[in-house]
This record gives C-alpha cells, structure tokens and sequence, in this order.
C-alpha cells in the first residue's frame, strides 16, 4: 500500500510591506545586502539575526521570504512567539523548501523537544543544500542552549547584530515607510510625529497606518493639527 505524500510545514503568513525595498537598512546595509544574495547560489546557507526588539529582525526575515517568493522559490516563515507552544511539527520535512526563516528563537530554547527537532532541521537543511536564517534577541552563544549539538550548529551561522537607528535613521525610515503607502509626510510633521510616538519602529509604523486611514477618510493632508487630531494627541 503506498502512502499518501507528506504535506509541507505551514508557517505564518507574511506581512505585505515587510519587504527589502520597504526597509531602511541605516547601520544594517551589509545584513541586508547579504540576506538578499543568500538566494543566490553562492549565497551563505545559514544566517543568524541577532538584536533588541523592535529593531527589524522579523521584517528582514518576512522580507527573505517575499524575496524567494519573487523567485518562485518556496520559503517557510516560523515565528515561534506564536507557534513556539506547539510541538514542533511544522520542522518535519523542511529541507524540501528552499528557504527556512526561524524567528523569536529565544522562544524555545531550553526545551529538550524543540531543542532537538531544531537540531535535526537544521543538519538536514545543511544536507539538502538549502537556506536558512534564524532571528532572536541574544547571539548564538548567549542562548541558554541545553543541547550541546544544537549550541554548536547555531555558531555555524554568520552572525549579524541588527542594530537600532539613530534620530535622522528614525526619520528617514519613518518617511520611507510613509512614501510606499503613498503618503506625503513632511519632515516637520515626521519629527512632530518621533517626538510624540513611541521609541520602537513597530509602534511608529502602525502609528502611520492608522494616519494613512484617517487621511483617507477625511481627504485631509498630513499636518501637525491633523496628527493631533486623529491619534487625540
């Protein structure tokens, strides 16, 4: 009797604007630059991400997979804040995709299942020839590990520390976004905007949708009184 084909890991599905045109690299354009010719054959097999929240990591991974998407390559995203507390099913038979984003690993270190289904997904990715790129908050060798095996596998990896912008990278990342939605924001408003809003890029960009919305529906460009306005500042 034959057996029916394995079904491919379901991940999470990707935000639109997390992509590599949508990001404004600042410190980070070596990161960039290399996660977007890892698809290429000459391309690194295992990137490591590494740096506070907030900062971008999940966008870059996001942006990896739209990336080989683009190229009719199959990519798996795993946030594993979110699917961390299932077992880890969805790593079974990774290594026919060709691009496996981990992210928020921090998530499940220290549990000797997951521990070892990584272990294992990895090893085979490397086997099969095929990509991956893993995102948490510390470096590889900061992470309470248990499994020596996978302690070691995660420092096989190059290792990018994904740094935080300054003002002038808030501002022009903050207007960055706001071009590709298609938004005029000026810099005085873009400032007034930093100076209000919260600190992590996250919080400001969902702060732009939500202006983005009510310009729309009120027909009105984006001035301080208007900003004031629609978030009750």
């Amino acid at each position: 009797m034959s057996r029916a084909p394995a079904q491919l890991p379901l991940g999470v599905g990707l935000r639109d604007d997390a992509t590599f045109v949508n990001f404004y690299p600042g410190p980070n354009a070596s990161l960039v630059g290399r996660l977007a010719e890892q698809l290429e054959p000459q391309g690194e097999p295992f990137l490591y991400l590494w740096g506070a929240p907030g900062v971008g990591r999940s966008h870059l991974l996001q942006a990896a997979c739209h990336a080989a998407s683009d190229r009719d390559m199959r990519a798996l995203y795993l946030p594993l804040e979110e699917l961390g507390h299932f077992p880890p099913l969805m790593l079974e038979e990774v290594e026919r995709l060709d691009l496996v984003a981990i992210d928020d690993l921090e998530r499940v270190v220290g549990r000797p299942r997951w521990e070892e289904a990584l272990f294992h997904a990895f090893n085979r990715l490397r086997d099969a020839g095929k990509r991956l790129v893993v995102a948490a908050e510390a470096p590889p060798r900061q992470l309470p590990v248990r499994l020596p095996d996978l302690a070691s596998r995660l420092t096989w990896g190059v290792t990018f520390h994904v740094q935080g912008l300054d003002d002038a990278g808030r501002l022009a990342a903050l207007q960055l976004r706001a071009r590709e939605r298609g938004m005029l924001l000026g810099d005085e408003v873009a400032r007034y905007i930093l100076h209000r809003g919260p600190r992590r890029l996250d919080a400001l960009f969902d702060l732009l949708a939500r202006l983005d919305r009510a310009s729309l529906s009120a027909q009105r460009k984006l001035t301080i009184p208007f900003v004031k306005q629609a978030l009750g500042w």
